[in-house]
C-alpha cells in the first residue's frame, strides 16, 4: 500500500511540473489586453507596448505580423519597433494620432510573430480600441460604482494587501529676493518664481513656523531682542505640516480628519456616504497684525496631499484621494465622489459631478487626483476643483504647465515565474486663469524617481526614468533620457544608460542634463540637450559614493549631496558584494570640460548613521548666494572601532559651509542646539532649518530660535520657546 501511494505523489509531483514546465513554456502575450470583445477606450495618441513570454525573433516582427486596422478595413501608418530585450513591441500612433471622427481600431498580432528559437504565436490576437482626444467624464454614479466595484473585485482577488499609502512630494532649486525689508532666504525650490510650501517661511522681518500642532509668529529683528509675537492654535483634528507666505497673507496646510455627522444612528452604508472625512485643509490669515492674525478663509480638499504650489497669489493643491469603496458591500448606491469645502462660498462641503469626473484610460488604481486652484488675491472667487480618476506618483509644475506622472504597472514573463513591469504615463495640464485644462499625455518607458527627473525647456517636456531592477539580474536595470514636444511626441531619446544601477538624482540646466546613478559607484553623466532631436553623452565620471541632491553652482560647476559608501565582501566567486552607506558627503563638481567632469573637491561628514533631511527633502538647504554659503541640518555619528556596523551618537545640529569655485569646500561653523554632552537626540532641540535675514542667520529648533552674525558667526541672540 504504501508503495502505491508512494507511486502516485511522485505521478503527480511530474503531472505538476509537467503542467508548470508547460506554461513556462508557453509562447504568449502577457500583457493585459482587452478579452471577450471589449472595446479598449484610449486617447488618440496611445503608443501600446505589449510583452510577450519569449524572445523574439526580429525579423518576425514587421508591418504583416503587427499592424493597427481602422474601421474601414484599412492599415494605419504606425511605426513598429521591438524593444532593446527583444521580448516587447512598441507600436507607434501615426504621426498626427488616430482619427478621433472614426475612431474604431483594432491592434493585431499574427501568428507570424515567432520566437528566437522560431516556435510560431499559437493563435492570432486581436484586440479592439476606440480613441477620443481628451480624457473622458464618468457621467454618472452607475458608472463610478462599477470603476469601483471591479477595482474591489480585482484587489479581493489579486492584491490583497497591498499598501496604498500616497507619496508626498519632493524637490528644488534656489531663489533669493531683495525687499523693502532687506535681503532674506526663501525656500530652496525647483523652479524660480514658484514657491513651494515647507514647514518654516520668513518674510525679511518674522519667521513663522510650525511646531507641535501650533503655528508660532516670531519677531527676528533687531536679532538680540527677538520674541515670539502670537501662537495659531487648531483643533486636535487639524495636523498643520507646510506653509505658504504671499504679501500679508499666511496659509497654513496639514492634513484633517472628521466623522461624518451621525444621523438616527443609521450606517455609512445606508447613508450612501464615506463614514469619514480625511482631507487636506488650508487656512488663510491676514498678518498684517502680528500679534493677532484673523482667518479670513479655509479650504478642504478631500485626500493627502501629494503636492503644492504658489504662484502669483494662486494656490495649487494636489491632493491623492483614495475613497472607501468598501462600502459598496452594504450598498451599491453609495456615492464615492469626492468632496470639498470653501468658506468663500458660503456653502457646505459639496461634491464633485460625476460629469467633472474624469479617468486616465487603462488606469489600474483605484484613488482620485484632485487638482485644487485657489486665488489668494480674489478671496471671493470660489476655489476650482477637478478629479481624476488613477493613481499620480510625481509632480512638476512650469510656469504654465502641470505635469503628472503616473505608474502603469504589467507583468513580465521571466523563467521562474512574472515580475512586475512599471511603465509612466506623463500627463500635461495648462493653467488657465484658475482653471486646470488636460492637454495631452504619453507613454515613456520606466518609472520617475521625483519632481528634479523632470524639466520643461523652451516648450519641451524632459525626462528621466529607470527601468528594471539594480539588485535583480533577471530585470536588470537601465536608465534613459526622453524629451518630448509641447504636444508630448517623442522627438529624442537616450536608452540603456548605466546597465543594472538605478537613478539617484537628476538636474536639468538649460541645455545640459546631469544625472547620477548608483549601484557600487557614482556615475555622474553630463548630457548634452541642446538639439532636442539628438541628446547625447558628453561625460562621465565614476566615484565612490552617491548624490540624492544636485544643487547648481554655477554655469559649470556643480555641488552634489548625498552619502559616502563602503564595499566589503565579493570576493569569493560567485559572492555579492556588501554596498554600506558612510557619513554623509558633499561633493563639487567641475564640468567646464563636459568630456571629463571631475570631483573638484569633496567633504565626508560623519560616519555610518550619519543623516541629514537634505538627502530626502531640498527644502532643508539654505543657500545664500552673495556669500557663497550653504547650510543644513544634521544629525552625525561616528564609526564605532572595530565593528562593522555599529555607530556611536555624536551631535545634531546644522553645518555651514563656504563653497566656492576656485577654493573649493571650506567649513564655516558648526551649530548645535543640544546639550555639549547629550548621548542621543533630543527631539525639541533638534535643528530643522535655517534662514537668513539681513547679515544674520538663524537656526531653529522645535524649542528655539538662535541667531548668528554672518561674518564670523558670533551668537547675536537668542529665544527660548
Amino acid at each position: 500500500m504504501k508503495k502505491k501511494w508512494l507511486l502516485l505523489g511522485v505521478l503527480t509531483l511530474m503531472i505538476i511540473s509537467l503542467a508548470s514546465f508547460s506554461f513556462l513554456n508557453r509562447f504568449t502575450i502577457v500583457s493585459d489586453l482587452a478579452e471577450n470583445n471589449e472595446e479598449l477606450i484610449v486617447l488618440n495618441n496611445k503608443v501600446w507596448e505589449v510583452t510577450f513570454s519569449k524572445e523574439l525573433k526580429p525579423d518576425s516582427i514587421n508591418s504583416s505580423s503587427v499592424y493597427v486596422m481602422n474601421q474601414e478595413g484599412g492599415k494605419e501608418k504606425v511605426k513598429i519597433s521591438l524593444d532593446h530585450n527583444n521580448r516587447s513591441v512598441d507600436i507607434q500612433p501615426p504621426d498626427e494620432g488616430y482619427n478621433v471622427n472614426s475612431p474604431h481600431y483594432t491592434l493585431v498580432f499574427t501568428k507570424d510573430i515567432q520566437t528566437k528559437s522560431g516556435k510560431n504565436l499559437n493563435e492570432t490576437v486581436k484586440t479592439s480600441f476606440k480613441v477620443i482626444n481628451t480624457l473622458p467624464a464618468i457621467g454618472s454614479k452607475e458608472e463610478l460604482n462599477s470603476y469601483f466595484s471591479k477595482m474591489l473585485s480585482e484587489e479581493r482577488t489579486f492584491f490583497s494587501g497591498r499598501d496604498m499609502a500616497a507619496s508626498e512630494e519632493s524637490s528644488a532649486k534656489n531663489s533669493s529676493a531683495d525687499t523693502s525689508g532687506g535681503n532674506y532666504s526663501e525656500t530652496n525650490v525647483q523652479v524660480a518664481g514658484i514657491d513651494e510650501a515647507d514647514i518654516i517661511k520668513t518674510d525679511g522681518t518674522h519667521i513663522y513656523k510650525i511646531t507641535e500642532n501650533k503655528v508660532q509668529i516670531i519677531k527676528a529683528l533687531p536679532s538680540d531682542k527677538m520674541k515670539l509675537e502670537s501662537e495659531l492654535t487648531f483643533k486636535q483634528a487639524f495636523s498643520p505640516y507646510q506653509l505658504f507666505l504671499d504679501g500679508n497673507q499666511l496659509i497654513v496646510m496639514g492634513h484633517s480628519y472628521k466623522e461624518a455627522p451621525k444621523n438616527s444612528g443609521k450606517a455609512a452604508a445606508d447613508k450612501m456616504i464615506a463614514p469619514s472625512f480625511h482631507s487636506t485643509k488650508a487656512i488663510v490669515f491676514n498678518i498684517e497684525n502680528k500679534q493677532n492674525p484673523k482667518q479670513i478663509r479655509e479650504v478642504d480638499i478631500e485626500g493627502s496631499l501629494l503636492a503644492s504650489r504658489l504662484m502669483d497669489g494662486k494656490v495649487y493643491l494636489i491632493t491623492s484621494y483614495y475613497p472607501e469603496y468598501w462600502i459598496l458591500e452594504g450598498n451599491k448606491d453609495a456615492d464615492l465622489r469626492p468632496r470639498y469645502f470653501d468658506t468663500a462660498e458660503g456653502k457646505g462641503p459639496q461634491i464633485v459631478d460625476y460629469n467633472k469626473i474624469k479617468y486616465f484610460p487603462g488606469s489600474q488604481n483605484a484613488n482620485y487626483i484632485n487638482i485644487a486652484v485657489m486665488d489668494l488675491r480674489a478671496g471671493k472667487d470660489p476655489l476650482t476643483v477637478t478629479s481624476y480618476l488613477g493613481s499620480g506618483n510625481e509632480f512638476y509644475m512650469s510656469k504654465n504647465n502641470l505635469y503628472l506622472s503616473v505608474s502603469n504597472y504589467s507583468n513580465e514573463t521571466i523563467a521562474d515565474g512574472q515580475v512586475q513591469h512599471p511603465d509612466t504615463s506623463i500627463y500635461k495640464f495648462n493653467m488657465n486663469e484658475e482653471k486646470v485644462e488636460f492637454q495631452t499625455s504619453a507613454e515613456i518607458k520606466g518609472t520617475v524617481l521625483n519632481q528634479f527627473s523632470m524639466d520643461e525647456y523652451k516648450g519641451n517636456f524632459r525626462v528621466v526614468t529607470t527601468k528594471g531592477q539594480a539588485w535583480d539580474e533577471r530585470t536588470p536595470s537601465s536608465n534613459s533620457l526622453y524629451i518630448l514636444d509641447e504636444n508630448l511626441k517623442q522627438i529624442g531619446k537616450l536608452e540603456d544608460l548605466a546597465k543594472g544601477e538605478r537613478i539617484y538624482s537628476a538636474r536639468f540646466m538649460n541645455n545640459r542634463i546631469y544625472m547620477v546613478t548608483f549601484k557600487e559607484t557614482d556615475p555622474l553623466f553630463v548630457i548634452d540637450g541642446s538639439n532636442p532631436e539628438k541628446p547625447s553623452v558628453l561625460g562621465e565620471l565614476k566615484i565612490p559614493g552617491f548624490s540624492n541632491y544636485l544643487h547648481p553652482l554655477d554655469e559649470n560647476h556643480l555641488i552634489g549631496f548625498g552619502h559616502d559608501t563602503k564595499i566589503t565582501g565579493g570576493k569569493e566567486p560567485g559572492s555579492q558584494p556588501v554596498i554600506t552607506t558612510d557619513g554623509v558627503k558633499i561633493s563639487l563638481f567641475d564640468v567646464s570640460d563636459t568630456s571629463k567632469p571631475v570631483e573638484k573637491d569633496t567633504e565626508i561628514i560623519g560616519g555610518r548613521g550619519t543623516y541629514s533631511p537634505l538627502n530626502y527633502d531640498h527644502k532643508a538647504l539654505l543657500v545664500h548666494n552673495e556669500k557663497n554659503l550653504y547650510a543644513f541640518p544634521i544629525s552625525v555619528y561616528q564609526n564605532k572601532e572595530g565593528s562593522q556596523f555599529d555607530s556611536n551618537f555624536d551631535y545634531q545640529g546644522a553645518l555651514v559651509y563656504k563653497i566656492d569655485a576656485e577654493k573649493g569646500i571650506e567649513f564655516q561653523r558648526k551649530i548645535t542646539h543640544h546639550e555639549e554632552n547629550a548621548i542621543y537626540e533630543e527631539w525639541e532641540d533638534t535643528i530643522e532649518r535655517l534662514i537668513y535675514i539681513g547679515d544674520h542667520i538663524y537656526s531653529i529648533s522645535p524649542k528655539k530660535v538662535d541667531a548668528y552674525h554672518i561674518d564670523g558667526f558670533k551668537k547675536a541672540g537668542e529665544l527660548k520657546l
